[in-house]
Parts: structure tokens; C-alpha cells; sequence
């Protein structure tokens, strides 16, 4: 036998305890050196890959015989597969290319979906290292729709030919298959994300504020035409802007402060700020809306930041005027480099989620922007987005998992 033999174990049976523990107690016993090993778990059924390096005076047959023995007592299949240094070199040198996180989320998975973007992975000659799932496992019988999601994480390794052309595959997929994808670089500020910038109306909350008030003041339908408008990105948003709100003009406060109070927070919001405040991240709210609302979600979710408009108020009655700069998306941009700057951040440690067209600068500028719930235009032109779930869809683009972030 050559020295410094190079051996993969490959196990497969029902899962049980002390698998792990008495092949490797075998290998010890020659001075075995583990130069990789991994195990997944599917269905209770064991997947164990160890691949090691005898000593030089180790004797290969006796190794694996005693392996083999094992494995017949504990009643689980085992392969044996001889590495050549040469292959070994080779695949360690491959270690230094780029990794990449695609992750894919949806109410459920299907084989299609995967099959589809697994396919513009390996078109960008792109390797997929391990595939882990994020979520629960799904139950056969679902009581409530809402609770139902699923979500893979790939971890993939190559240099990437054309990450243009990838995203805008993965991003007409979100669309056609139903599922939402995303694709980022595995480095360290993916794990060390710190601020989260949120847009408010139809984002935070599933409503928009302006044609809550507009309805009051009796101009709903005007006011909701010129807000689609601006929100696909067909009229300028500071134009917009003044239109709806000169349009509110006599409108009583007390209307402004019954809206407040019964404010829908947009699903997965909760969950996902709690998560979020629970790690340590920073919660700013970059609002084109008004600061009156902003505030009260300030006061209820605990945020640090509120940047919005302010609707000027005289003798309690809406003038139809506002107050100071317009929060535009330029402006939204400008305060979110402002904010991290404060807190000594990254500006790639930072999260933005919005889902109109005056959202685009702040989620092209964070290092993770999200289009959610967005218009075509917007998700045609972010980084990533999220339509199939609620705002906690953001935890599984950050890499967490069920079994942590709800126990």
C-alpha cells in the first residue's frame, strides 16, 4: 500500500446514535487524520462522508476491515473509495474560488423549481457544494395557509462568468415558478448584517397611509390613482407628493390619530424585528409617508430611526401642506448612508426592504436590498426579492433557521 493513503467513507442506513462516534473511534485508534467530513440526516435516514489520511505505518486492510465489521453490527451500509493525491490536490485548490449563497423560498418547493435553478447554476459552470433546508419540515395536513413555507439554502463554489445574466434568470423565475430566489456572495458581511432599513406603507404596514386619509377627506379615488402611479414609477414622487397631500386640506387630526391606532402590520413583521432586535440590530424606518405613523410604529416595534414626511397641522386641521424636504428616494439613499455612518456601519451590513419605485436608490445602496411585495418595474431592477411569504422571508435570506429562531 502507498503511504499516506487517502480513504472516503461513505455510510448510508437508518440514523441512530453512535455512528459517528464508533467510526471514528476505529480511525483514532490507527492515528487517523479527517480531511473532510459531513452528514445530513433526510427522513431519518443517515448520509456520512469521511474522507481521512492514514499514518504511514497504518495498515489500510486492517482499517477497513474493522469498519466494515462495525458497520454490519450497527446494520448501515459503508463504501469505500481510494483518493489519489493528485485528486485530492486538485479539489483543495478549488477551495479558493468564490462561494455563492442561493437560497429559494416559496409556500412550497417543488422538483421543477429546483431542477430550473439548479440548471443556471451549473450553466455558470458553478459547483454546488451542500444544499441545507432552513424551514421545518412540512406537514402532510396544513391547518393554516399562512404557516406554510418552505426553503433551501445552496452553497455553491466557482467563478462566476456572468452575474447579469444570472440574476436576471433567477429574477424572471420568481415570477414564472412562483418562488422567490436569492443570490449572494458567502463572505462576511452576509453574516454580519446590522441595520435594517424599512420603507413603511405597504411594506412595515399593508396599507397606504395617504389613501387611508384620503378616503376620509372624501378624494379617495384621485388620490389612489396619482399613488400607482408614482409607486410604478410613472410620475416623479415629489410631484406625486404635493398633488395628494394639498388634496387633504381640512382634514380633521383626529383622523390622523385613528388610523395610528389601528395600524395592520404587514405579516412576518413581528417575528421578524423581534429576531432582528433580539441579535442586535439597529430598525430604521425611510418613509416617503408621514411622520405621524411612523412614530406610533417607532413606539410600538421599538425602532431607532423614523425618517418621513410631516404633514402641517394648524388649529388641528390638515393644511394641505408639509413640512421641511421632501423623503423622496434620493433622500431615502442619502439617509440610510447617513444612519449607518452614525452607527459605524457597512453600508454592505445593510438590509433595505421597500417595494415602490422611489425605494430603488436605498435598496440598490444596502448591501442586501429587497423588493417586497414589489411592482414588476421594482423587482425587475432590485438585488433580490420577496412575494411569496411575509416579511419574515428576510430571516431565511440572512441563513436563519427554523429550529433556532423559534424555540
Amino acid at each position: 500500500m502507498p503511504k499516506s493513503e487517502i480513504i472516503l467513507i461513505s455510510i448510508s442506513g437508518d440514523d441512530k446514535p453512535g455512528v459517528t462516534t464508533s467510526i471514528t473511534e476505529i480511525l483514532g485508534k490507527y492515528n487517523a487524520t479527517i480531511l473532510d467530513i459531513g452528514q445530513a440526516d433526510i427522513h431519518q435516514t443517515l448520509s456520512l462522508g469521511i474522507l481521512f489520511k492514514m499514518s504511514d505505518d497504518a495498515d489500510s486492510g486492517n482499517i477497513l476491515k474493522e469498519v466494515l465489521f462495525k458497520c454490519s453490527e450497527l446494520n448501515v451500509n459503508v463504501r469505500f473509495t481510494p483518493v489519489t493525491e493528485e485528486r485530492y490536490t486538485n479539489w483543495v485548490g478549488r477551495q479558493g474560488k468564490s462561494r455563492y449563497i442561493v437560497t429559494i423560498l416559496g409556500k412550497v418547493i417543488t422538483a421543477k423549481q429546483l431542477s430550473m435553478v439548479t440548471r443556471v447554476v451549473t450553466d455558470q459552470e458553478l459547483n454546488i457544494d451542500s444544499i441545507i433546508r432552513l424551514t421545518g419540515r412540512p406537514s402532510l395536513e396544513v391547518s393554516d395557509a399562512n404557516s406554510v413555507r418552505a426553503c433551501i439554502e445552496l452553497s455553491v463554489r466557482g467563478e462566476l462568468k456572468d452575474k447579469k445574466k444570472l440574476s436576471a434568470q433567477l429574477m424572471n423565475y420568481t415570477a414564472e415558478l412562483g418562488i422567490d430566489i436569492s443570490f449572494q456572495k458567502d463572505d462576511m458581511y452576509r453574516r454580519n448584517r446590522r441595520l435594517i432599513c424599512f420603507d413603511m406603507d405597504s411594506t412595515l404596514i399593508k396599507t397606504e397611509v395617504i389613501d387611508e386619509l384620503a378616503e376620509r377627506a372624501g378624494v379617495g379615488e384621485e388620490v389612489r390613482a396619482i399613488t400607482e402611479a408614482a409607486m410604478r414609477g410613472e410620475i416623479d414622487f415629489s410631484e406625486s407628493f404635493k398633488k395628494r397631500v394639498s388634496l387633504l386640506k381640512g382634514l380633521d387630526e383626529s383622523v390622523l390619530e385613528d388610523i395610528a391606532k389601528h395600524l395592520p402590520i404587514m405579516d412576518g413583521a413581528v417575528r421578524l424585528i423581534s429576531i432582528l432586535k433580539k441579535i442586535g440590530f439597529k430598525i430604521a424606518i425611510l418613509s416617503g409617508g408621514f411622520t405621524y405613523f411612523g412614530n406610533a410604529l417607532k413606539k410600538h416595534f421599538d425602532v431607532d430611526y423614523v425618517y418621513a414626511n410631516e404633514l402641517e397641522i394648524i388649529d388641528g386641521k390638515l393644511t394641505g401642506n408639509y413640512i421641511g424636504d421632501i423623503v423622496d428616494g434620493k433622500r431615502k439613499a442619502e439617509l440610510l448612508r447617513l444612519i449607518a455612518q452614525i452607527e459605524k456601519i457597512d453600508l454592505k451590513q445593510v438590509i433595505a426592504v421597500g417595494d415602490g419605485a422611489n425605494d430603488l436608490p436605498m435598496l440598490n445602496l444596502a448591501g442586501l436590498g429587497i423588493a417586497f411585495h414589489a411592482k414588476p418595474k421594482v423587482i425587475a431592477n432590485a438585488q433580490q426579492s420577496i412575494s411569496t411569504i411575509g416579511l419574515d422571508g428576510v430571516l431565511y435570506f440572512l441563513g436563519f433557521r427554523d429550529i433556532h429562531i423559534d424555540n
